[in-house]
């Protein structure tokens, strides 16, 4: 069958009654759940996988694939309008988003986050419609050695992604991958950095250190500065929420941008939304003409993380559908899916479940739409949150925070580590220390060291390996000249600094 067969075919499943209705279903409960923080997708889909044992198997793919891409743009809400990411793969909107919604462009903010995750979400199924297979292939000719330069290429672009020195954004990269290290080694199982806590030897929990790091740490920060809310009802209104001709331009390379970096990294098993925003930001960031506006409400540093993350969303079921690889928990749990209904994942799918295959591609399309439909007359509403009252909002913020956290594992042990991430966070503000680099460095640290081990242990140890795989050179070539880029640029800042004072 051509491609418009399949297309055919795809949207004839997709626009059934029955699928659309649980398509609706799911993009509606994972905008819900992106809300709140700490929830997430992997949580909602874990409660509502029982009730798919008895749908189609197409069905209930459909409806927790809108959950799984349903809660990004849900979470870009709680990231933009109160700092707190509502998954770790908005974590990087809160730094131009927030700042938005305090100069009274919230109502723009998320409208920019809602349209560049239509866009990334569009452009990810598009190459997952053209280039599956191929990408497929592509992604399973990594091995250990291309992963752990691909993070080692992650870990030196984080540490540009926030303003400041270089040097904080580095020690805070290598703070991150100490929290990383905690737990049960991934070879022998020998407890590391427990302190004899039982608790901590599973290591410690992404939620728990970022909704301590954003949302506590600002929950704190505002009640040192109690205040009422300065936002201008006016901001709320639809006029408001219109960006300018400048930020529309503006916006168009980070989301091309974005989505394309968005779809490599979701095509890659292991590395997902939380990897493919990050870089994005810094790779925005790195190109900018202006990198000095970024954090101080860029409308660039929301286009292109949220581009990013939603586009990996898509491509994230390449490996999983095509191959049989899970790339991530959530992804483990579609797979287990399907395999409860009978349907074994792998490159026969394609041809042996055409209308599954294409069906479930096509309702992405029509999810992102209604996720649209659904968010953007809802953008008054979400913005005037920040006209309750201070002493009301946060004690509900802290405790939906409080409950996120404990129903990932039902652990309270994980509350008290968002009160000490909260801390800690609190305190980098102070000493201004950038919070994103750590979160990166927790996320990639562990990966790292895993494709590091096993790299050396296929290589009997060589270090060469990395250099004389044609894929994993070409990175190394790359993070090499990244370095090398940003000593240069630091010493023609100081120099121009120097100057200035001199005159």
């Amino acid at each position: 069958m051509d491609l418009f067969s399949n297309i055919a075919l795809g949207l004839n499943t997709a626009l059934s009654t029955t699928n659309l209705f649980y398509c609706f279903i799911g993009v509606f409960i994972g905008t819900i759940i992106g809300v709140i923080p700490g929830v997430g997708a992997i949580s909602a889909i874990s409660m509502l996988l029982p009730i798919t044992f008895y749908l189609e198997p197409t069905t209930a793919l459909i409806m927790l694939g809108g959950i799984w891409y349903g809660t990004t743009y849900g979470g870009s809400i709680a990231a933009i309008l109160l700092n707190i990411p509502g998954t770790p793969a908005n974590a990087v909107t809160c730094m131009d988003g927030h700042p938005m919604a305090r100069q009274g462009r919230g109502g723009v903010a998320l409208l920019t986050a809602a349209l560049s995750s239509f866009a990334g979400g569009s452009i990810g199924i598009l190459l997952l419609m053209l280039f599956g297979p191929v990408i497929a292939t592509y992604a399973l000719s990594f091995g250990s050695a291309e992963y752990f330069a691909l993070m080692v290429m992650g870990l030196v672009a984080a540490s540009t992604i926030s303003d400041g020195s270089a040097i904080k954004g580095l020690a805070m990269v290598v703070l991150g991958i100490l929290f990383g290290c905690v737990g049960a080694d991934i070879y022998t199982g020998t407890p590391r950095f427990n302190f004899g806590t039982l608790e901590l030897t599973d290591a410690i929990s992404l939620v728990a250190l970022a909704m301590g790091i954003f949302g506590v740490s600002e929950v704190i920060a505002s009640v040192r500065n109690v205040h009422t809310s300065s936002i201008d009802p006016k901001s709320v209104t639809f006029r408001a929420m219109k960006p300018t001709r400048d930020e529309v331009k503006r916006s168009a390379g980070p989301v091309l941008r974005g989505s394309s970096i968005g779809a490599f990294f979701g095509a890659l098993p292991g590395t997902g939304p939380s990897v493919a925003a990050f870089i994005a930001y810094a790779a925005e960031k790195r190109i900018s003409r202006h990198p000095e506006k970024f954090g101080k409400g860029a409308v660039e540093g929301i286009a292109a993380p949220e581009s990013a993350n939603n586009s990996a969303d898509q491509t994230a079921f390449i490996p999983t559908l095509s191959l049989g690889i899970p790339g991530s928990p959530t992804m483990a749990l579609m797979l287990g899916a399907l395999m409860i209904h009978g349907i074994a994942p792998g490159p026969s799918l394609v041809n042996e479940q055409p209308s599954l295959f294409w069906g479930l591609i096509m309702s992405f399309w029509i999810g992102n739409v209604m996720l649209v439909i659904l968010n953007v007359p809802l953008i008054s509403v979400w913005v005037r949150l920040l006209t309750i009252p201070y002493h009301l909002l946060y004690p509900a913020v802290l405790v939906f925070i409080c409950i996120g956290t404990y129903s990932v594992h039902q652990s309270s042990f994980e509350v008290g580590l968002v009160v000490f991430f909260g801390f800690i966070g609190y305190m980098m503000r102070i000493l201004d220390w950038p919070a994103a680099p750590l979160l990166l460095g927790f996320v990639l640290g562990p990966l790292m060291e895993e494709h590091f081990r096993r790299a050396m242990l296929l290589s009997r140890g060589d270090f060469m390996t990395f250099i004389d795989r044609p894929i994993s050179a070409t990175v190394m070539a790359i993070t090499a000249c990244l370095l090398i880029w940003g000593v240069v640029a630091a010493l023609r800042e100081r120099r121009k600094v120097k100057f200035r004072n001199a005159e």
